[in-house]
């Protein structure tokens, strides 16, 4: 008997383990949205990288780790973006990517540690995985809010929201 289950085992072993991902930027949009005197400004970065470990049977075996290119900021508005890459706002030279980097995983919610011009924030929010309709991997989505003054960007602005809402949906490969 104890062979049987070691084989059944070792051969069911590889469809149950964790597996390395790595973000697909060209299949992924992280976009964010944030009012300007009144009116939603939408944005989008691209650039993903980094490192994902996945478990289907096990989220909390999961984790992730991944950066997004800063001197990608579009909001369709050039002279805008430019003003977005300079000290006051994202200070792209010296700090030229966010991080995310998980501390806990469960079966709707990821929380971790955002890192942006070098400053970290706990924040946690729930998220939704899927597999692609074509192809291998896994399509990871959510949505949190941050207050961009906790990460220095920008002044206190009577037009500028504090509040910018970040929408991910991130496919990873094996």
């Amino acid at each position: 008997m104890k062979l049987i289950a070691t084989l059944f085992l070792t051969i069911l072993a590889p469809f149950f383990a964790t597996l390395d991902l790595k973000p697909a930027d060209s299949e992924s949009k992280i976009g964010f949205v944030i009012k300007n005197f009144g009116i939603n400004v939408e944005g989008e970065l691209k650039g993903i990288t980094g490192k994902i470990k996945w478990d289907e049977t096990n989220p909390a075996a999961a984790s992730f780790n991944v950066n997004v290119d800063v001197r990608t900021i579009n909001t369709g508005i050039d002279m805008r973006d430019t003003h977005l890459k300079k000290e006051e706002y994202f200070n792209v030279d010296k700090y030229p990517v966010i991080n995310f980097t998980s501390t806990a995983v469960s079966s709707s919610t990821v929380s971790g540690n955002l890192t942006i011009k070098g400053i970290s924030k706990p924040i946690s929010f729930p998220y939704t995985v899927s597999k692609p309709l074509k192809g291998a991997g896994f399509i990871f989505e959510g949505s949190f809010s941050i207050n961009r003054k906790d990460f220095d960007i920008g002044s206190s602005s009577f037009s500028l929201s504090d509040a910018v809402t970040v929408n991910l949906k991130v496919k990873a490969n094996p």
